[in-house]
């Protein structure tokens, strides 16, 4: 007969470490981890995808004749005027840059010419 196996006390305190990496996007905390079930987010956020495609919806309804004018448009969008005409700006991205924006290659922006050619090369360095 097998003797029986005398059972090892169970610690009172377990402590487990878990490498993780704390980061800010999008004005969030983000958990990053090095383990494969915390996979690190693979998505960006979308807040400059969001105020693109609101800037030139907010732009054809100017164009229409729907708004006379941004101040009108601020005012039936409930935001201030500032705000509407920093946003409608995005709408003189090159195509290119926009592009790139959404395919995540490119999301620093800086304050950045009318001129294509000028924003390209500010965006270049």
């Amino acid at each position: 007969m097998k003797a029986a196996r005398k059972q090892q006390p169970l610690p009172s305190i377990l402590t487990v470490h878990v490498p993780l990496t704390f980061t800010l996007r999008g004005g969030r905390k983000t958990i990053i981890g090095a383990l494969p079930f915390i996979a690190p987010r693979t998505c960006f956020d979308d807040t400059i995808a969001n105020a693109i495609g609101r800037a030139h919806r907010w732009r054809a309804l100017i164009e229409d004749g729907t708004c006379a004018s941004i101040t009108e448009l601020s005012k039936d969008k409930g935001v201030n005027q500032s705000y509407a005409c920093r946003l409608l700006r995005l709408t003189l991205l090159a195509p290119d840059i926009i592009e790139a924006i959404l395919d995540r290659r490119g999301t620093r922006l800086t304050p950045l010419s009318a001129k294509w050619d000028d924003q390209r090369a500010a965006l270049a360095d």
